[in-house]
Order: C-alpha cells, then structure tokens, then sequence
C-alpha cells in the first residue's frame, strides 16, 4: 500500500520535508465531541479499546477535522498489566487502579509476560483494521509504556505522587523490581513486535515517570530496559525501516543518554527547551516536541506566536517533529487546535529547503 504522506517517516530519519510535521499525544481525546460520543456508546473505557471498530473510529476522528501528518493507536499504556491478570478498572476522577498489586518477590515470581497475539489480540485487530480504513494516507504510531512506568502502577496499585511503594522496593530489595523489570521489558518488546507485525509502522514507548527517578536509578531502572526493548525491535517491516520514539517526560537531563539508546528519536515536553536539546545531541536523533497543551486555551495570535518560538528554537534544517504534550485537557476548544495547525503549517515551511 503506497504512503500518501510520508513527511512524518522522512522527518524521523532527518531526511528533507516541506513543512514540520505534526502529530498530537492523546489525538482522540476528551477535547472532541465525537469521541465523548462514541466512548459513551462504548460503555467503558477499556471496552472502547477492546472494540476495534470503535477504537479504529476514534483513532481516525482527529484526521477528520485536522491536518496532521501520522494518526497514534488508540489504546492504553496499561493492557499489558491488564493482561496478566492484575485486576485493571478506572475510578471515576481518580484513575486507573490495579485490584492485586504486585508488592512482594513472591507476586512477582508468579508473573509471566502475556502473549501479545494471544492475550492482546483486540490491540492487533485494531492496529489492522486502522491500518486498512487509513489506506495509506498518514503513518500508523504504535505504542506502549515503558517497564518502570508499566510497574509504577503495578506496584503502587494505580495512580502515586510519591512513589512509595515501588520506591521502597527499588531501594530496599532491587533484584526484586529488576525481576519485575525484566519480565516486562520482555513483554513490552513481544507486544510492539506484534504491533509492527499487525501494521504499526512507527513505535514509541511512552516513559511517563521516569522523571521521577535520580540520575543513577534512571539509568538502571529505566533506560537501561527502553536500551534493551529497542535492541529487540523489528526495524524493518513491508520494505521500511520502523522508526523508534522513547519519551521520558520530565527526563531532559539524560538526553545524551537516552540518545545512546538506538532510538530514532526523542521525544521532549515542555520544560527542555529545543535549542538546547538539538545542540547536545547534534544529529544523531531527531526531536519530538514540545508545546505546551495548556497554550491552547490562549487566544490564536498567542497560540501560533508560540508556535514561532519553538519553531525558531529548534531552527532550520531537518529532524524536527512539531507535537503536542500529554496533558490535553477536555475543556481545550477543538477550534484553539485548529489554529495551532494552521499557524505551524502557515510557518514551518520557511524553515526547510
């Protein structure tokens, strides 16, 4: 199937591209109408995603009213855990939770890494049923969460600020968290295996809290495991390189490590300024970021005058790919998006060619 837009994949490989291209973190979220729509129809969160044809839907939705370069699976950074049985459901307002948390060496011997054909077919017969209803128009992203965020939530039981739990073990009984560790850097790696497989044709693990962690501890605990599920990869699929994003928020210290990685690319929030970043890693990645999603609710000269600074912050040349944060909220104004779109592809040409 030919790509109709490749601008996304050409950007990843710091090859030329005629504008800065665009994707959005939680693209069907709560900020679209029709998505609240259909995830009402769909009864729950996770049945949404267990339901290809509706998780196929909302995946699409955002390419409907934007011009964005490459649409994300919908799906969830948790159907791993999910999949071995440790009692996912979301309490309203507070997250999701895990009903047997998984505390002891004891619980964490009894873990196996689930079969990602198998235990997670509905994500496959989703990824292929985007894949044939995009018939080539953007590039597919696949996903999943990193090890040490995937047991952050396991161990704490759900949400944390503190981390106390999974803090207490990585200090008090390491082999322990490693052995955690280990087992779901082996299921991370199977289950975007099986991604790429079923059609996804960019990855990137999302490291949610790896900020949270010291200098030492993120890379033993952290990166250290992203460094291996990279390693395992499918690299080439259907006569194409599959590019590798790894995201750490909060994690714009460690960029010259992370780079180390074999990633294809970087991705940054808010608070790591694209100069800087691109001067310490040269080219050996390309970057990914970084707007701030609550500029969205300024008013449109505020928003594309952002857009202009980041712009200028990365500067002319290639490897740059515009995105926009975690954190969209549900009362951003759909048409606030629009403006940000617009004034980067009004704008981002000027600095490629």
């Amino acid at each position: 199937m030919t790509l109709k837009n490749d601008r996304f994949l050409r950007a990843l490989a710091r090859q030329p591209v005629d504008r800065t291209p665009v994707w959005m973190m939680r693209q069907a979220g709560r900020y679209l109408p029709e998505y609240r729509e259909v995830r009402g129809q769909a009864g729950s969160f996770m049945d949404l995603c267990r339901d290809r044809d509706r998780a196929c839907e909302v995946t699409l939705q955002p390419l409907e009213r934007y011009d964005l370069d490459a649409a994300i699976l919908f799906s969830d950074i948790l159907t791993i855990p999910d999949a071995m049985g440790l009692g996912l459901y979301f309490e309203t307002g507070e997250g999701p939770k895990f009903s047997h948390p998984v505390r002891t060496r004891e619980a964490v011997e009894k873990l196996t890494a689930p079969d990602a054909e198998r235990d997670l077919d509905y994500v496959m017969n989703a990824v292929r049923t985007i894949r044939h209803e995009l018939n080539g128009r953007v590039p597919l992203i696949g996903f999943s969460g990193s090890p040490w965020t995937l047991a952050t939530y396991m161990v704490e039981g759900g949400s944390s600020k503190d981390f106390r739990h999974i803090k207490s073990m990585l200090y008090g009984e390491p082999e322990t968290l490693h052995l955690l560790l280990s087992t779901l850097a082996d299921a991370v790696t199977d289950y975007l295996n099986a991604q790429i497989r079923a059609g996804a044709q960019v990855v990137q693990i999302f490291d949610t809290w790896g900020g949270a962690l010291s200098t030492p501890a993120y890379q033993a605990f952290s990166l250290d495991y992203m460094t291996r599920i990279v390693n395992g990869l499918i690299r080439e699929h259907d006569g194409r390189r599959v590019p590798v994003i790894l995201f750490t928020k909060n994690g714009g210290q460690w960029l010259e490590q992370i780079a180390d990685s074999g990633a294809d690319a970087l991705g940054l929030d808010w608070s790591t300024e694209l100069s800087g970043a691109r001067a310490r890693v040269g080219d050996r990645v390309a970057l990914q970021g970084n707007l701030d999603p609550n500029v969205l609710f300024a008013k449109p000269a505020a928003i594309r005058a952002e857009v202009k600074r980041i712009l200028d912050s990365f500067g002319p040349g290639e490897g740059h790919i515009f995105n926009l944060g975690h954190g969209i909220s549900q009362f951003t104004p759909p048409e606030h998006v629009t403006a940000f779109i617009d004034g980067l592809h009004e704008m981002s040409p000027a600095y490629h060619g």
